[in-house]
């Protein structure tokens, strides 16, 4: 059976679309790999004594690379995450005269979003297990150099401030992940599930279009809940999508505030480097904008804000012990619905705590 996606050619138009990289050339790019190495290690230190949160996998390892390695390393990642589907529609166009064509547009898809996505990400922890790939090529963080180095000259960052900074925000996903014992075989559980139930079927897809063209009609944005994924999501599916949001957005919103609790002594230009970050994001140029819909990232930067305000509602409430009680177990962790209303949240596991007793 072949593959429904030509991953080589994603590649491709991934690498051209991410574009001729100025800063992969400057001399400050020998700075970046010695830099992070000290620097992941020094936030872990500092990670671990503001949450408590210490990774059962050893020590985390940096890996800057360029815009091409990122594409490289995320295609191997979509792979594994898109296996469930792929299975699944390999076979139908095997069946049908138009297979080499569908897999040349959908790898032509796939790499333009992975390509410009090149263009925009600093930092990434990769929690993603690839079975047949070595162990020293996974549980990295990974660290985008020209693309820092970028932000660093334009805004005058103080360049080991600002790489701090990053590198805790991305250790922090590496704690929540390897320092809660159930929490990665979680997370992957709900990406397989709400991936394994996509139907291939075109009809399905026509009938999705057909969908988002009423929402249009009705003046709505079909695309603001969660991308394509959601859209095309069937409602067994958008429970699971449920699910996701919710924990994101607790992730998120942790990652972000113990970024700056754990910074706060260290990086005094935190505030600064938050609020150009934000501004980024908000700034996008209309295609890009339109592009940050389709792949759900601004469904992702929603969740960055929805979890601050729930974490900061929750410890307004109990403190860190009470926000302690999301990492028990999956049945603790709180629902979409319960990240907008963080009361509900507290009031079923004071609840349960109280059962408990």
């Amino acid at each position: 059976m072949a593959d429904p996606v030509s991953w080589e050619l994603a590649e491709k138009v991934a690498v051209k679309v991410a574009g001729r990289e100025p800063f992969a050339e400057s001399y400050h790019y020998a700075t970046l790999q010695p830099d992070f190495d000290e620097l992941t290690a020094e936030a872990e230190q500092l990670v671990g004594a503001a949450t408590g949160l210490r990774s059962l996998q050893g020590p985390a390892r940096a890996r800057v690379t360029d815009r091409a390695g990122w594409v490289r390393a995320n295609i191997a990642s979509f792979r594994r995450l898109l296996k469930p589907v792929t299975d699944k529609l390999g076979p139908r166009m095997d069946a049908t005269p138009i297979a080499p064509v569908g897999r040349a547009i959908a790898g032509a898809q796939l790499g333009t979003m992975l390509g410009w996505m090149s263009t925009r990400v600093l930092g990434q922890y990769d929690l993603l297990l690839i079975e047949d790939e070595s162990p020293e090529e996974q549980d990295l963080v990974y660290y985008v150099g020209p693309n820092i180095l970028a932000l660093e000259k334009r805004f005058a960052f103080p360049p080991r401030e600002f790489r701090l900074w990053l590198a805790l925000h991305e250790v922090t996903h590496r704690a929540q992940f390897t320092g809660i014992p159930w929490m990665g075989d979680y997370f992957r559980s709900l990406v397989e599930a709400s991936l394994s139930g996509i139907d291939p079927d075109p009809k399905r897809f026509l009938e999705a279009i057909r969908r988002a063209v009423d929402e249009v009609r009705a003046g709505r944005n079909p695309l603001d809940e969660g991308g394509l994924v959601a859209l095309l999501a069937s409602p067994e599916q958008h429970e699971v999508l449920q699910k996701v949001q919710g924990l994101m957005s607790l992730l998120e919103g942790h990652g972000d505030v113990t970024m700056d609790r754990a910074g706060a002594e260290r990086i005094p230009s935190a505030d600064r480097f938050a609020r150009v970050l934000r501004e980024r994001r908000k700034n996008a140029s209309p295609p890009a904008a339109f592009l940050q819909k389709m792949v759900g990232l601004e469904a992702k930067m929603r969740q960055y804000e929805q979890g601050e305000k729930f974490i900061e509602a929750v410890e307004a409430e109990g403190g860190p012990a009470l926000l302690d009680e999301a990492w028990r177990g999956p049945e603790a962790l709180p629902t979409a619905a319960e990240i907008r209303e963080p009361q509900a949240w507290i009031q079923r596991i004071r609840s349960g705590m109280a059962a408990a007793r």
